[in-house]
């Protein structure tokens, strides 16, 4: 699914954060979301994407998207 296919719920910033920070960050914030949620992510670490693709497999949300444009990431996940 493409970037511009997405309208995000809300947007978290965790530029400037380096592991694990991005990842606990998303995580506290996808756990307050409603099922059906999007959360569009901001990161410059470039581990986020990977640790966050992770844990959205193991916790069973859904990675819609990882773009990356002039050293930012930019993430969308569904909360399930």
């Amino acid at each position: 699914m493409a970037e511009a296919d997405i309208v995000a719920d809300y947007e978290l910033d965790v530029k400037g954060e380096c592991c694990p920070y991005p990842l606990v960050r998303t995580k506290k914030k996808v756990d307050s979301l409603e099922p059906g949620e999007i959360l569009r992510i901001v990161a410059d670490d470039a581990v986020a994407p990977q640790n966050i693709d992770q844990w959205s497999k193991k916790s069973g949300n859904k990675l819609l998207s990882v773009e990356e444009k002039d050293g930012e990431y930019i993430i969308y996940v569904e909360k399930t």
